[in-house]
């Protein structure tokens, strides 16, 4: 977007320390921070990257949030998959405009809310989630970010395994799940041929386990990899690595959808 800020859409404050503050415009509302309050009205009208001062002085622009953005912002009831994982699983997963993806458990809504960009209008995304707390926070969360529940979202109650008799197919399978191996089997009449699958687990114990249960399944093509991240100190006099970096989150395990037997 590049017209000014308006009521009701999110806006992104950085002071002078790059320190970020996330939240919703509204008429008349005041925002607060520990260096003082700051007049929603001050910016409602203005043009992204203004620069304006709170009742203490504290100097900070503000922007629309990026996607990275908001995820680390978010409210979050299962633990979010962070954006360094987000874009290698939209990449490896190979989740095009227009593709059917099948995803389990929805957790807090970020990598719903991913899938749901990578699709596109034509596209479709299935996601199920047991837990009924995690649901309704992901719920709230996707409707936060999008302004409703996209038409291209379909968030389900129960186990992801009912989708295997459900009728749909899908091109892209996507799992977040303790145990992504059981529900191999159920799943796989759904599945187009030579569909993706892939699933984000924390431990080399489940890692081993998938690994091991996906050429049962029918599964080929399969690897296993992390994402590490790390900044770096850019200044006249330096250029070095930041003294801390984004390490181990998750392990990635991508799979391909054999013939069948």
């Amino acid at each position: 977007m590049s017209a000014p800020f308006e009521p009701g859409e999110k806006v992104l404050l950085i002071d002078q320390r790059d320190r970020t503050y996330l939240f919703s415009l509204q008429a008349g509302a005041v925002y607060h921070t520990h260096a003082g309050t700051l007049a929603h009205d001050d910016l409602i009208g203005r043009d992204e990257g203004t620069r304006v001062g709170t009742s203490k002085g504290m100097l900070v622009s503000a922007f629309r949030p990026r996607f990275a953005d908001y995820v680390l912002k978010m409210p979050r009831g299962a633990q979010v998959v962070y954006p360094k994982d987000l874009g290698p699983i939209v990449v490896y997963a190979d989740v095009f405009p227009g593709a059917r993806v099948l995803e389990a458990g929805t957790g807090s809504g970020a990598l719903t809310i991913a899938l749901c960009r990578a699709v596109g209008e034509q596209g479709r995304v299935v996601s199920y989630e047991l837990r009924p707390e995690h649901r309704e926070r992901a719920r709230a969360n996707v409707e936060s970010f999008f302004g409703k529940i996209p038409d291209r979202l379909v968030m389900r109650d129960g186990d992801v395994t009912d989708a295997g008799s459900s009728g749909d197919r899908f091109d892209r399978l996507v799992l977040d799940l303790p145990e992504p191996w059981v529900p191999l089997g159920a799943l796989r009449p759904a599945l187009e041929p030579g569909a993706v699958l892939c699933a984000y687990l924390p431990t080399t114990i489940q890692v081993q386990q998938l690994v091991l249960a996906l050429p049962e399944a029918g599964f080929l093509h399969i690897e296993t990899f992390e994402v590490l991240r790390r900044g770096w100190h850019v200044t006249e006099r330096s250029v070095r690595p930041d003294h801390r970096m984004v390490g181990h989150t998750g392990f990635l395990t991508v799979a391909r959808v054999g013939p069948e037997d």
